[in-house]
């Protein structure tokens, strides 16, 4: 299990939150995801066996959002 952080550009209110924070549920490998809109963080626990970090990184872009790893 990895765990990693990230900083998130473009959160703007708790929906934003909640839509990173949904990457647990659609994303396999992903055990838990917990956003911060007003410290415009992520914090991530994946599993790396079945989840890379750049996949990771591109599911975040892919819902609108800039990541800085």
């Amino acid at each position: 299990m990895q765990k990693k952080s990230y900083h998130i550009q473009g959160m703007h209110c708790s929906m934003c939150a909640m839509r990173l924070e949904s990457l647990e549920d659609d994303l396999p490998g992903v055990h838990r995801a917990s956003a911060s809109y007003r410290r415009q963080r992520l914090d991530v626990e994946f599993d790396e066996t079945r989840l890379t970090e750049a996949h990771l990184v591109e599911a975040i872009r892919a819902l609108g959002y800039d990541v800085q790893t």
